[in-house]
């Protein structure tokens, strides 16, 4: 393999860890304690913007992922690591897409005091399970890194 494709799925498999990074993050950091307090999640009154990270991150990834599937074409000892990363990637991304997304951002645009906390919860033990999903694209990238 050379190296600048080395390099490219190294760079894709970086990515898929920082996404799972920031999804362990908000799962441990962020999620326990915004249902209660609205405003930590609105931007608008002094919280994080999320939408800064989880709009360009997934993103990069995609792309990145889609470069190197269409470079390592042919390779069979890393094509079936990349194709279990874009499938669970792919799962986690349109489940965020039609449901965790949309209820995301009216939580954001609610005011705190009428944002309902056991919705919000809800809301955070359903994002809780886009990180096996993601835990399996790392994983994936992380096998086909190795096998090449």
């Amino acid at each position: 393999m050379s190296t600048p494709t080395l390099v490219l799925l190294a760079a894709t498999t970086l990515a898929a860890c920082i996404n799972l990074g920031a999804a362990l993050y908000e799962a441990l950091v962020v999620d326990p304690y915004w249902p209660r307090r609205p405003g930590l999640i609105q931007s608008r009154n002094g919280g994080i913007a999320r939408v800064r990270f989880w709009l360009p991150a997934p993103v990069v990834f995609e792309v990145l992922l889609i470069l190197t599937l269409i470079v390592t074409w042919g390779d069979s000892a890393i094509g079936t690591a990349l194709l279990v990363a874009l499938v669970s990637h792919a799962a986690m991304r349109l489940w965020a897409l039609f449901d965790l997304i949309p209820r995301a951002a009216e939580f954001e645009r609610t005011d705190p005091a009428d944002v309902d906390e056991a919705a919000a919860v809800r809301w955070t033990r359903r994002n809780l399970l886009r990180v096996p999903l993601l835990l399996v694209t790392s994983g994936a990238m992380l096998t086909a890194l190795a096998l090449a």
